[in-house]
């Protein structure tokens, strides 16, 4: 693997190396989650360097439009005549400024500023410096609280929206940690969608959504959920050791860790470069949000079935579907994207699993006929209940896009549906938490399909305690 040619690193720092991830993101027009581990392989940082790397690059990702509308104010030139790299790299520096108490201004700045040193960009420093410095006075100096695990809202929180061991701050009009020196964001109590979507980076139209069906407690839930660095959970491979034992093993290392509701299910206190972790290379567990868990769960499938996963890469819960088989029965895992693809196979055999059969589709292929004993549809979504994890899609995301899903959601379901046996079971899932995407798209293929009957449905909340998404388990009934 070669480093990316746009920057070159002269000294691996941690804040140089967020530089990279974020530039690389940028210039490749890719997704931070695919880019991270890439970046993080070229360059020798310890393991508090890797997290802070990783942590600077999704926290910048995640209030982009925030800082830089905190930046326009401090930066005199023109945003056309600053480079992209020198943007990226003033935005690391705000968001520490403004959004990580653990770090002291000076040292915020200090290290910031060597970022272009370690570029071979000495030039650069002086502006960083003065950049940084403006922003210090202007962010000023009052802490509001909530520091890296959850940013800071500036709105009423309710308690159930408060991370677990936490304790409800004293919320104020400002950003994140600080109260401004002067005005930056529009008006919360005149204009307050527009602050909103100013101050928690989040689309002005994906905001009246959610005004129109929300009430302001759960939007404000939300709205927070979106930028808070969300908790790393786990799910014990069943097929090679227990809960109990992953947890002892984890405890044993100095890792903070605690059993979640699902069964299979560990979350970790912090974060820790999942690699390095006890029990990874002997596949004891993958990495899986906790309302993921339940997808294949709902499925409930049997050893020695066979399973139809229509949408499966990278593989999480196609792998989930082939432990809770026992690795017995046959799984088609299918996608249209062979690199993802790929990955399923890679997870299946680090988990130790053999019953899954990947099948790409190619662009208007049917699925393999079946029959299925059952089938899972996780279908290609908005991800807007998972935008903490996923920070890019709220800057891409456009209101045609629900439009042009929905069908594909639609014609996916009812593929899934034609194939399974009689009797047999179908699940559908998605990471939004948009009704046309969700109960909307099921009731439209029950009503075209009468031999399809709906079990139950669930919606997962953001935040509450994990990602925000859908889960209807479906079944044929002739």
């Amino acid at each position: 693997m070669t480093r990316p040619s746009a920057l070159r690193l002269q000294h691996a720092t941690d804040r140089a190396v967020a530089l990279t991830i974020l530039e690389r993101c940028r210039a490749q027009h890719r997704f931070v989650q695919d880019v991270v581990d890439q970046v993080l392989d070229l360059y020798p940082l310890q393991a508090e360097g890797k997290r802070l790397a990783t942590h600077l690059a999704y926290g910048v990702l995640r209030r982009k439009k925030t800082l830089d509308a905190l930046l326009a104010r401090c930066v005199e030139r023109p945003r056309h005549r600053v480079e992209p790299w020198l943007w990226n790299a003033l935005r690391i520096g705000v968001y520490q400024l403004g959004f990580l108490s653990r770090i002291p201004a000076y040292a915020a700045i200090h290290e910031t500023v060597g970022i272009a040193q370690d570029l071979g960009k000495p030039r650069a420093k002086g502006f960083i410096n003065a950049v940084l410095r403006r922003a210090l006075t202007l962010l000023g100096a009052t802490p509001l609280g909530w520091a890296e695990e959850w940013g800071a809202a500036t709105l009423p929180v309710p308690p159930e929206a408060v991370p677990e061991g936490h304790t409800p701050p004293t919320l104020a009009h400002g950003v994140a940690l600080r109260l401004l020196a002067q005005p930056v964001f529009p008006d919360p109590d005149k204009e307050h969608l527009a602050y909103m979507a100013s101050a928690f980076s989040l689309p002005r139209w994906l905001l009246e959504r959610w005004s129109q069906r929300m009430e302001p407690s759960k939007l404000t839930s939300v709205v927070c959920w979106s930028i808070v660095s969300p908790p790393v959970w786990l799910r014990v491979n069943s097929l090679r050791t227990r809960r109990e034992d992953v947890l002892d093993r984890l405890q044993q290392a100095g890792i903070e860790v605690y059993p979640g509701d699902h069964p299979q299910s560990v979350r970790l206190a912090s974060h820790h470069p999942i690699r390095t972790l006890p029990g990874y290379e002997a596949g004891w567990f993958a990495v899986q949000d906790l309302s993921a868990m339940y997808v294949a769960s709902a499925l409930d499938p049997r050893p020695g079935w066979r399973v139809l996963d229509l949408c499966a890469a990278p593989g999480g819960k196609t792998t989930h579907l082939a432990e809770l088989m026992g690795n017995e029965g046959l799984i088609v895992a299918c996608d249209r994207d062979p690199k993802r693809l790929h990955k399923v196979q890679q997870l299946a055999q680090r988990l130790g699993i053999s019953i899954v059969q990947t099948h790409l589709l190619a662009q208007d292929q049917d699925p393999p006929s079946g029959p299925f004993d059952g089938a899972l549809v996780d279908a290609p979504c908005t991800n807007t209940g998972v935008l903490a994890r996923r920070p890019e899609v709220r800057y891409r995301l456009q209101p045609h896009d629900l439009q042009e899903l929905v069908p594909v959601q639609t014609k996916l379901l009812i593929q899934a549906a034609e194939r399974l046996e009689p009797r047999g079971v179908l699940v559908y899932s998605t990471c939004s938490i948009e009704p046309e995407e969700n109960e909307m798209v099921v009731d439209n293929v029950l009503a075209a399909l009468p031999w399809l009957r709906l079990e139950w449905q669930r919606h997962f909340d953001p935040g509450m305690p994990a990602d925000g998404g859908y889960v209807a388990r479906l079944q044929r009934i002739q």
